[in-house]
């Protein structure tokens, strides 16, 4: 089994991103491949307080240590692309890491006013938000 890293959204819509965190690890088990969402699982309760400056950036140490020995990184891209998403991603490339970008069938948003899916608006750092219509996103 590959190793491989997780990357998907956490921060804003938190119960929503981690539905989809499972998701992507579900989309990765059933590639064969062995995933590691370190996001999803630092920041379960009495871990690491992702509100925290120093327990957020004791994480994304731990994150990117693991990520070192990971054969790839997956970039789960339905939701948009969170910064510490952008900080995952550019570190892997920094060290030569293979990285793969993803949708999972069902997780596309749909944009609050055009009703249409990210196929025609696409995502953008500022989760939740159309890049087109900067409408708040609806959840499906």
């Amino acid at each position: 089994m590959k190793l491989v890293v997780i990357e998907s959204p956490f921060a804003g819509n938190v119960e929503r991103n981690l539905r989809y965190a499972r998701a992507a690890m579900a989309d990765a088990l059933h590639r064969g491949e062995a995933p590691f969402p370190s996001h999803a699982l630092y920041t379960q309760p009495g871990v690491l307080d992702d509100g925290k400056p120093e327990e957020r950036a004791l994480g994304i140490a731990a994150g990117l240590a693991w990520g070192a020995k990971a054969d790839l990184v997956a970039v789960y891209t339905d939701l948009g692309s969170s910064s510490g998403m952008m900080y995952g991603t550019e570190a892997a490339y920094e060290r030569g890491a293979c990285v793969e970008y993803r949708t999972i069938p069902g997780w596309g948003s749909i944009c609050g006013t055009k009703k249409s899916s990210f196929g025609e608006h696409s995502p953008i750092a500022r989760l939740g938000r159309c890049s087109n219509c900067c409408a708040p996103d609806e959840e499906i």
